[in-house]
């Protein structure tokens, strides 16, 4: 196996994973290593199945069996203490033998199935906290583990949070694995590294480098932030201390299903926008956002609203113009636009992106925001014009066009000549 991988199956462990890019041989080095454990607890007289789980499998089709029966053939020494048949896998004593699962529909199931002695959950990327939490609780045996590898995809995944976010746990092993830690990395797959590197520099990192996916397929502002990378746009931005600061709200609502509240903090400066903070909080009170506001010295902004930020609302007898108001900020709000108004937010942000600066440690959550807002898709996977998805990063990406939609480029100073000859600006 891979060198980085020995540390991970040495010792006594509760779990064990690597997650990563493309080619890394991590799925083929855990597939042998569950069957090197078969023959390991095989020989030593121990009975049990060994589970291997996906988040969607809808047939054998869907799981690991394919990959595992390929590590397995593949050592002469390991192939002959098993019985490989068109659904099955198990040692040729009986005592060890595979299960496959799907855990968005059989994780109930899972529960009652007996002296699990190994679950090895592969592209575990989406697996949700409740199946975790269902999930972990049937490893019962003694010295039962968990295995997980993984493709990250985003920061929010249960995955991630779970075997990456917790380090100080020593019977914890997992490591990052790419490419380069395979000594075995294929010709025809650096072939089309070399490709996607050449062809498709959004998407590189999170294929080959094991990178979150930040640029979402067809994103609306992926170019212009890939540019503004390349230009060196996301860098470290000043507070100019003489030019007003200003915020930009989308607003969302109370309770833990509401919409998500936006802030984005600007200052124009010239025909240059710096984009200097960004701010997000769900079901919080506005009380919460102003305290935001204020914590970060951002206590004379002037305050964007879109048009719902006037109505009042009848059970608070207020508005979020008036709340706002009435915390010490002044607001302004940005009339309704209209039919086509996401279309117009959208067309106005690819028209700023050239003159913005972004201040890389405070404005990465906006920008992943930014990077994921992308087109609705027809079921059929056909680009008819559906508008933007309304997903977790529609709040960023609202605030944002509502900051480029209420942008006034700077009116050309003019110059002209007094009768002396003097110039007079």
């Amino acid at each position: 196996m891979p060198p980085k991988l020995i540390p991970v199956f040495e010792g006594n462990a509760d779990v064990r994973g690597a997650y990563g890019g493309r080619g890394s041989a991590k799925t083929r080095s855990f597939a042998k290593m569950t069957a090197v454990r078969a023959y390991m607890w095989s020989k030593a007289g121990r009975e049990g199945i060994i589970l291997c789980a996906r988040q969607f499998m809808n047939s054998l089709d869907d799981s690991s069996l394919e990959e595992i029966k390929a590590a397995i053939q593949s050592e002469d020494w390991l192939a002959e203490h098993f019985e490989i048949g068109e659904k099955y896998i198990r040692t040729k004593d009986g005592r060890v033998s595979y299960k496959f699962s799907g855990l968005d529909r059989n994780i109930d199931s899972i529960k009652s199935k007996a002296r699990i002695l190994l679950c090895w959950v592969d592209e575990g990327e989406p697996v949700v906290e409740d199946a975790w939490i269902k999930l972990i609780p049937t490893l019962r045996e003694e010295d039962s583990e968990l295995w997980v590898t993984w493709n990250p995809e985003s920061k929010r995944s249960a995955t991630h949070k779970r075997f990456r976010l917790v380090t100080d746990d020593p019977l914890m092993k997992v490591v990052e694995l790419n490419y380069r830690d395979n000594p075995w990395f294929p010709a025809i797959l650096e072939r089309k590294r070399v490709k996607d590197l050449r062809e498709r520099p959004d998407q590189y990192a999170h294929i080959w480098d094991g990178d979150f996916k930040t640029v979402n397929t067809g994103a609306y502002f992926a170019s212009g932030l890939i540019l503004a990378k390349q230009e060196g746009r996301i860098t470290r931005v000043p507070r100019d201390p003489l030019m007003q600061i200003r915020a930009f709200w989308d607003l969302g609502g109370r309770g833990a299903k509401a919409d998500a509240t936006a802030i984005w903090i600007a200052q124009f400066i010239g025909h240059e926008i710096r984009v200097l903070d960004y701010y997000e909080a769900v079901g919080q009170p506005i009380g919460t956002h102003i305290d935001w506001l204020r914590s970060r010295k951002y206590e004379s902004a002037l305050c964007f609203l879109p048009h719902d930020g006037a109505p009042i609302n009848p059970v608070a007898d207020a508005s979020w113009q008036s709340a706002l108001e009435a915390a010490g900020f002044d607001t302004e709000v940005i009339p309704n636009q209209g039919a086509g108004a996401a279309r117009q937010r959208i067309e106005a942000v690819r028209r700023r992106l050239p003159a913005m600066v972004f201040n890389e440690a405070t404005t990465e959550a906006g920008r992943d925001a930014l990077a994921w807002y992308h087109e609705k898709k027809s079921e059929d996977e056909r680009d008819v014009g559906l508008g933007p998805e309304h997903d977790w990063s529609s709040h960023g990406a609202d605030a944002f066009g509502l900051m480029c939609v209420a942008y006034e480029a700077p009116k050309k100073q003019q110059q002209y000549a007094t009768p002396n000859n003097s110039w007079v600006v």
